[in-house]
């Protein structure tokens, strides 16, 4: 990791989190993660792929807050691939933390639904697992490439209940309203950051922390716009840094029509967590099971 780039986030974390968080996080960016993978309740179930994990002699663990979702102990992402459960969309390889966000946001079935930085899809697949395809979703993303990869991703888990808009979600007709919204913004990614990549310096600038916070801040509130009065949103970002997460949350909330509403999810006493500025939301700290990823649950009062 570049000498620059290293001082530069770790002045970031110092002020944040102090010194002793901060050498934690950056352990945490070092440790090659477990691969992890949800099952698809669309086209298989837990016992079955179960059954399938032990006849090909992977190990595997549970998480105590997602019964779907299993953290494999002996092999890498290739040896998932290979299976008939992978190839036939009964499985999806997913992160851990980005499996909580619509777990968050307990979308329900019969109601409008809002992924508005959906690709490549995981969570847009997710949700409608969740409300077992019977809910309307409406899933945006404005680069062509990753749309047709949702696309893809979509008709292989045997989503029926997407629609697709290959568009920016901050041009959204304010027409449009919706019960439930995900807004997994586009960020930094400073939580998920490979502390080995020799290209990092590149990825990683102030100049990309600036942009993402312009686009985080239009985002929300294009969404509390269309968040229906008294339904709830979830803002969640790959990012631990607070002036992309709490910042942009209290800057809103400033405005005085929304409030938090406290995440409460069972087994959430199990997630490493870092500390936050905003009472009820969650920040996750990197680890060898979870990438850094903050939430927060809001709710449209006027």
């Amino acid at each position: 990791m570049g000498e620059e780039i290293l001082n530069f986030l770790k002045e970031k974390l110092d002020k944040q989190y102090g010194k002793e968080i901060t050498s934690e996080i950056i352990e945490g960016y070092q440790i090659k993660r477990k691969v992890t993978l949800r099952v698809n309740t669309l086209k298989s179930n837990v016992k079955d792929i179960e059954k399938e994990l032990i006849k090909a002699e992977i190990k595997y663990e549970k998480v105590p807050w997602n019964k779907e979702a299993f953290i494999i102990k002996n092999v890498r992402e290739k040896e998932i691939q290979n299976l008939v459960s992978y190839k036939k969309g009964c499985i999806y390889l997913q992160s851990l933390s980005s499996m909580l966000p619509p777990i968050v946001l307990k979308p329900e079935e019969g109601t409008d639904i809002l992924d508005m930085a959906a690709a490549p899809g995981g969570k847009t697949t997710q949700i409608a697992a969740l409300v077992n395809n019977k809910a309307s979703i409406t899933a945006c993303e404005m680069n062509k490439i990753r749309a047709e990869r949702l696309k893809y991703n979509i008709e292989k888990q045997g989503v029926t209940c997407v629609y697709i808009m290959t568009t920016d979600a901050r041009n959204i007709d304010d027409f449009f309203s919706f019960d439930k919204i995900l807004l997994d913004a586009p960020c930094s990614g400073s939580g998920t950051l490979d502390i080995n990549n020799p290209k990092i310096e590149e990825v990683f600038t102030p100049k990309l922390i600036q942009k993402s916070i312009e686009s985080q801040t239009a985002l929300l509130k294009k969404a509390i716009t269309l968040l229906k009065q008294g339904k709830e949103m979830v803002y969640s970002t790959c990012s631990i840094l607070q002036e992309e997460n709490e910042e942009i949350i209290n800057k809103i909330l400033s405005y005085g029509n929304i409030e938090i509403v406290p995440i409460e999810i069972e087994g959430m006493e199990h997630l490493p967590m870092l500390p936050s500025k905003i009472k009820g939301t969650l920040c996750v700290k990197p680890n060898e099971l979870y990438e850094g990823f903050f939430i927060a649950k809001i709710r449209k009062i006027k």
